[in-house]
């Protein structure tokens, strides 16, 4: 097996199968982000003097050979190639000759791989960025849409208080507004270049670490070259937090619509290609999409807790045990895409009722408004409350009173964050401030 660590003895066939186990496939992911470091590293290099610039020239120009064929499919890690970063510079030690092996020069496998890792979390992050923005979009648009809708709202699973799908659907978009705080507080720490930090200790070679953070795009440095190190595991956590904070968002509502799409509501419903049918009852329209990103999503909220488990009980430093960490994080990464595009999938074809509230049973829905209307006109509020229980009680709160409360307008809620004042546009803004933090 080739290796960078190779000093001239092999491990076994059953060793190297056990210690590699998913690495040459997940490595794929980063591929170009270790091109992208180690042309940052040689020009670096070539800086201080430890490569000529017809060097540093020659393994640019063959890097970016590689690159054009990690983006054309057309690299594979080989057979018997243990990493990403054992084939990179096997292809260069073919391609260039000894000047190939002349790139390891000041930095070990330890920062390398933490360099890949956080290039491909920066991106990764951004893209989840993007794409929960666009659901944001389309809550708020929603939102807006439905704002005059009414929706009976539930508490302790029980008939409460009037609601509205503007008020349901703003209230997921606001809500993604703090799972991107912790996305962009991920994306802080993971924004640190470990360049140089070598095996955790920095090398006795003139590196300018300055230069390879600028290259590279980081907004600062691990100064600390230990600390540089101990990010390893902290990275993946802080990502997998934010992705667990957007997978409880995500659960949520879709616990919500397989509720609310349900025969016993009737609130929502979905072209019937985007529902499956029963085996023996031809009456069904079940929320699988729904109810697999409910699963997904409780999957993710486990990641946290797998990375911790992982990452806990080593002294600082480098452990094989942290290779796994691809194995837990990856996935991972993945089903938040997917679970994000088709909650939006989905909520784009997204069917409302607008009559609910013609049912009687929602008639109890305004006891609290008919309350306040008499504590407005002079009683006292414990009064009010006793009188209107009373008529509940007694089956003598006419379904005429309800009637009387029937719309937002006539609701007359007009505080910040109630039915009458959604403040879709304040809820926008706070959005826009969250995205200028990437």
């Amino acid at each position: 097996m080739s290796t960078l660590w190779n000093k001239g003895t092999s491990a076994t066939e059953i060793v190297e199968e056990f210690t590699v186990g998913n690495d040459k496939i997940l490595d794929l992911r980063l591929a170009k982000y270790d091109i992208i470091g180690s042309k940052a590293h040689i020009a670096m290099l070539a800086t201080i003097g430890l490569l000529e610039k017809g060097e540093e020239i020659i393994l640019t120009q063959e890097l970016d050979r590689i690159l054009a064929e990690i983006e054309r499919g057309e690299f594979s890690i080989e057979d018997g190639v243990e990493d990403i970063h054992s084939q990179v510079e096997l292809l260069l030690t073919r391609r260039v000759g000894d000047l190939g092996k002349k790139i390891h020069s000041g930095r070990s496998r330890n920062d390398q791989v933490l360099v890949d890792l956080k290039l491909y979390l920066k991106d990764e992050a951004k893209a989840v960025r993007d794409e929960v923005h666009s659901l944001f979009d389309t809550l708020l648009k929603l939102s807006t849409r439905f704002a005059d809708v009414l929706l009976p709202g539930y508490t302790h699973g029980q008939i409460a208080m009037p609601s509205s799908f503007g008020m349901w659907l703003g209230a997921y978009a606001e809500t993604l507004v703090d799972d991107m705080t912790l996305l962009a507080a991920a994306y802080r720490v993971i924004d640190q270049n470990p360049l140089g930090s070598a095996a955790g200790y920095g090398s006795s070679f003139p590196l300018d670490r300055e230069q390879t953070t600028h290259l590279l795009g980081f907004k600062t440095l691990h100064f600390n070259s230990i600390a540089a190190q101990m990010s390893r595991g902290k990275c993946e956590k802080a990502f997998s937090n934010a992705l667990a904070a957007i997978a409880t968002t995500l659960n949520k509502l879709a616990s919500d619509c397989c509720q609310y799409m349900s025969g016993n509501y009737g609130f929502i419903s979905f072209p019937d290609e985007l529902t499956t049918g029963s085996s023996i009852m031809p009456h069904k329209k079940n929320p699988d999409v729904w109810e697999l990103i409910r699963a997904k999503s409780n999957r993710l909220q486990s990641v946290p807790n797998e990375i911790s488990l992982l990452a806990t009980n080593m002294p600082h430093g480098y452990h094989r045990d942290f290779q796994l960490l691809k194995d837990i994080l990856f996935p991972a990464i993945e089903t938040t895409h997917s679970i994000i595009r088709m909650s939006q999938y989905m909520l784009e074809h997204m069917q409302v009722n607008k009559n609910i509230l013609d049912d009687p049973k929602y008639d109890y829905l305004f006891t609290v408004e008919e309350v306040n209307k008499r504590v407005l006109s002079g009683v006292p509020f414990r009064d009010a409350y006793k009188s209107v229980g009373l008529e509940v009680n007694n089956h003598t709160f006419a379904t005429e009173v309800s009637k009387g409360y029937d719309s937002v307008e006539k609701l007359n809620h007009t505080h910040i964050g109630s039915i009458g004042n959604l403040s879709n546009e304040r809820i926008a803004a706070k959005m826009d401030d969250i995205l200028k933090e990437f």
